[in-house]
């Protein structure tokens, strides 16, 4: 697709860090004059296992693999990337992205492979990391400052585990494999109770000190 690979900076944070809100709000707000298109690629894929449409965007293998991902929390492997670059290219074309957008990306890539796989589709300029320790995080999705998981059904305590043990394990070294490509990393501390509009100020102030 023309205008490959797509400017983007990716959010990275455990659960509940408040990535939804804060790529919401970049959406919302742009940044710095720059349209900012948010891909939230959980809530896409949600969208997709509970639309019977989305059985349409998919093959029926593909449209499994989703299913499967979703209910269990596994990351997505070498043999899922056509799928996922198909949806990430759908999304492209629906939102009209354009060279001069800014796609921000939150939950793709997830590990070291998907950020290799995709270095033909997406040039991640910045990482945003959201640092939060795991009692800030079980707090923050029992406060839901971001008011973005009333509709989650995941959000056990087990649950929430397993995703925090799986992002140390396979998507915190993101940071270091971004650093090496010369990528910005920009870091936000976030607070219990921190909504999406001081996570951006945060941003913009961040920012400003080291642009």
């Amino acid at each position: 697709m023309a205008g490959r690979p797509w400017p983007s900076w990716l959010l990275v944070g455990p659960t509940g860090s408040g990535k939804t809100p804060l790529g919401d709000e970049l959406e919302r707000r742009g940044f710095l004059g720059r349209r900012c298109v948010h891909f939230d690629f959980g809530a896409n894929l949600r969208t997709m296992a509970a639309a019977p449409e989305g059985a349409n965007v998919l093959t029926a293998t593909e449209f499994e693999s989703v299913r499967t991902s979703l209910a269990t929390g596994a990351l997505f492997e070498d043999k899922d990337m056509p799928m996922i670059v198909k949806i990430v290219d759908r999304f492209a074309q629906e939102r009209c992205l354009t060279a001069d957008s800014l796609l921000v990306l939150n939950g793709l890539p997830r590990h070291r492979r998907q950020a290799e796989d995709l270095a033909g589709v997406v040039a991640v300029e910045r990482v945003i990391r959201l640092e939060a320790p795991a009692a800030v995080i079980r707090e923050r999705i029992r406060l839901d400052p971001g008011g973005d998981r009333s509709a989650r059904i995941d959000d056990t305590l087990e649950e929430v585990e397993q995703r925090l043990a799986v992002f140390r394990e396979r998507t915190f070294p993101l940071v270091s494999y971004y650093r090496e490509r010369r990528a910005l990393i920009v870091e936000i501390p976030v607070t219990a109770s921190m909504t999406a509009a001081e996570a951006y100020q945060a941003l913009v102030k961040r920012l400003a000190r080291d642009p």
